[in-house]
């Protein structure tokens, strides 16, 4: 049986409550945003790419290329957190730059961000609701071992970015119904976008006869998958379904690497209470909210952990 926290939505009213915790003269410094932060945030990030795609590039041929990928696989499926604090326009304060940065990083792990933002600001306003929260309606809770198992292997993932991909730009809209009729021009518009800049890339990689990006990207994409699908598994699950700002979201106190290559998006909890705080700005949200929160785990492995003993 699941957990009885996840058998309904429950409406506590607390959430204008508990949004007051900060102090509104801090908050309002917090929730500035700044255009020197991002650049240097994706700046170093995408060091980090060219590195780690160039240490590929060398070690291809022996047994050291095996980890290189991984590395890489790390560097390039961390560019969620990038697109995920540019859909929130969070990344830098030009909301132009906000949106490159949406697009690129998106790409980079086969997401229309136009999509995702829409995606994205449903499941914040319907966190943990199973009815309405789109996170809840496409994966659902993981509650045994062989969806846990398909879950972590991502292929529910790429199956779905198929869809994003090259059928959102033609008008398609499957069975989406938790996006406003509203979004569906830029979803088409970002959607068109994508396919043109991937097919930039292919016919640039036939005409130079390369396939260095089969290396530096797709490869690490595929082999890093797996690790973001569990790092976000971490995030709401086993938490309750209700609007409790407090209980409905995990944060996770990793590593100080895996939280500048997130954009602090382990800090998830006090994310999803205030979620106009800048990513730089969410360590000191994390002091004042700390106190109230209900799920503060040690590691991602603790939570998966923890998520694999509910099955029993």
């Amino acid at each position: 049986m699941g957990s009885p926290l996840l058998s309904k939505y429950v409406v506590t009213g607390e959430r204008a409550r508990q949004m007051r915790v900060v102090p509104a003269a801090v908050l309002k410094r917090l929730y500035a945003r700044s255009n020197k932060a991002g650049a240097q945030q994706a700046l170093a990030h995408l060091g980090l790419l060219v590195a780690g795609g160039g240490l590929i590039l060398e070690t291809r041929g022996t047994w050291w290329v095996l980890p290189a990928l991984l590395l890489q696989a790390i560097f390039v499926n961390a560019l969620f957190g990038a697109m995920h604090e540019s859909v929130h326009y969070g990344s830098f304060r030009t909301r132009r730059l906000a949106d490159l940065l949406a697009f690129f990083s998106g790409a980079a792990i086969l997401n229309n961000a136009g999509f995702y933002r829409h995606y994205h600001m449903a499941h914040h306003r319907y966190t943990q609701d199973p009815a309405r929260d789109p996170e809840l309606i496409t994966s659902g809770t993981p509650r045994s071992w062989g969806n846990y198992l398909l879950r972590a292997s991502a292929l529910p993932f790429f199956a779905v970015r198929f869809r994003d991909i090259f059928l959102f730009p033609f008008g398609f809209r499957g069975n989406v119904n938790y996006i406003h009729e509203k979004a569906w021009p830029e979803v088409r518009r970002w959607g068109r976008w994508l396919l043109a800049f991937y097919a930039v890339l292919l016919v640039g990689s036939v005409a130079l006869q390369t396939d260095v990006l089969v290396w530096v990207w797709l490869l690490p994409l595929a082999v890093g998958a797996p690790l973001l699908r569990l790092y976000l598994l971490c995030e709401h699950t086993l938490c309750p379904n209700s609007d409790d700002g407090f209980a409905n979201t995990r944060t996770t106190l990793c590593n100080p690497l895996l939280r500048f290559l997130m954009w602090n998006l382990p800090y998830h909890a006090e994310h999803h209470l205030l979620p106009n705080i800048a990513f730089h700005h969410l360590p000191e949200a994390h002091r004042y909210l700390k106190p109230h929160l209900k799920f503060v785990a040690r590691s991602y492995f603790q939570t998966n952990r923890e998520i694999v003993r509910s099955f029993r």
